[in-house]
């Protein structure tokens, strides 16, 4: 992975898993309740809703004690925050930019956003993974109403992977890259035995980091492969590098979002290449209870890829996304353990059944595909 993508992994590493918001924003809540002086905030979605206020008040909070609070919202995926939240963070002294935003008749701006998931406090803390700002993601996943998704806090080298992510999508607003009265780039402590590579995908056309990472997990597994993730979308290549670990007697369990789908377009076009993976051995399951919107992939029960991109195409080529390569067995224990857990609530394809699907349903996957062809 090392020589394939050209980041060293850094050892030394503690990562803790936190799944649903029962757990992550208390936790996220927490951090920042005790930064003391910095604190970086990078999100696709921060929507209005009660925990919206909460953050945007905890990091008032903290901005009036004096320590320096630096909040980035991509401009498209955070339309829908209430200026009330953004006027209290100002006035506060926190500053709040906005990635990319739209201009008129650039269209390639809409399309090019940043999906990255990043808080980083005091320069030591850091949390990334799949979840947004927003309240569809409290809760347990119990209900609809309660979106499943996992988040990881970081301690260790790691966190300056994360904070160039955060720094790399900052400087493209004007900010400063680093204030030295502030910023201590401290010599990162080694809490934890985990080796960890970061990896950051660029909002660009062609080819990315994020699309060798994926593609050389699947080509490298020799036993089982674990896959979560919201959107399942993968360009041919990668279908058929998934088709051929299959072959080649590796164990494949894809899990996807089911009937609470947020998105059911971006569902069509997972559909429409349903039936080759079950054709290939490989099993797909349909999350019932809620949304699902985690991002993780687990590799012979010892490397773990966790972080804010999907197996899709907006991911691999056109996002600013930052994922984590963990390369430690314990941390995929529990992964694993909570993918078998989530299985349970989960609803197996059968490929018979799904050759016999109706006419329109067919039909809508075609024209999903199509559309899917020109944007």
């Amino acid at each position: 992975m090392e020589g394939l993508l050209g980041v060293p992994a850094t050892e030394g590493n503690q990562v803790d898993v936190l799944r649903n918001g029962d757990e992550i924003f208390p936790a996220m809540l927490d951090a920042i309740g005790a930064a003391r002086q910095t604190i970086d905030l990078l999100t696709f979605v921060y929507w209005s809703g009660a925990i919206g206020r909460r953050f945007a008040e905890a990091l008032s909070g903290k901005a009036g004690e004096g320590v320096r609070v630096r909040v980035l919202l991509d401009a498209v995926g955070s339309g829908d925050i209430d200026d009330e939240y953004v006027s209290m963070m100002d006035s506060a002294g926190c500053d709040v930019r906005k990635f990319r935003p739209v201009k008129k008749g650039s269209l390639g701006e809409v399309n090019h956003r940043t999906h990255r998931k990043v808080v980083i406090c005091d320069e030591e803390l850091a949390f990334t993974g799949g979840v947004g700002i927003a309240d569809e993601w409290q809760g347990d996943a119990r209900n609809e109403g309660e979106w499943r998704d996992t988040h990881f806090r970081l301690k260790g080298p790691a966190v300056d992977g994360l904070r160039a992510a955060f720094v790399d999508n900052w400087a493209e607003t004007g900010g400063d890259f680093f204030d030295l009265d502030i910023d201590r780039f401290p010599d990162q402590p080694q809490p934890g035995t985990y080796v960890v590579q970061t990896v950051r995908g660029a909002a660009e056309t062609g080819w990315s980091d994020v699309s060798t990472m994926f593609r050389a997990l699947v080509t490298l597994a020799d036993e089982r492969l674990r896959i979560t993730t919201a959107y399942f979308n993968p360009d041919d290549h990668l279908l058929e590098l998934l088709c051929a670990a299959s072959a080649r007697g590796v164990d494949i369990e894809v899990l996807l979002p089911g009937p609470h789908a947020d998105k059911r377009f971006v569902q069509l076009t997972s559909e429409q290449v349903y039936e080759t993976l079950l054709e290939a051995g490989i099993v797909v399951w349909n999350f019932t209870p809620s949304m699902l919107h985690a991002k993780v992939m687990t590799v012979d029960g010892a490397i773990a890829c966790i972080g804010s991109a999907n197996l899709n195409n907006r991911s691999t080529q056109f996002d600013e996304e930052v994922n984590l390569v963990v390369f430690e067995p314990e941390l995929v224990e529990v992964l694993d353990r909570h993918f078998a857990e989530d299985l349970e609530r989960s609803e197996q394809l059968d490929l018979a059944r799904w050759r016999d699907r109706g006419l329109l349903q067919r039909a809508a996957e075609k024209t999903a595909a199509a559309v899917k062809k020109v944007i």
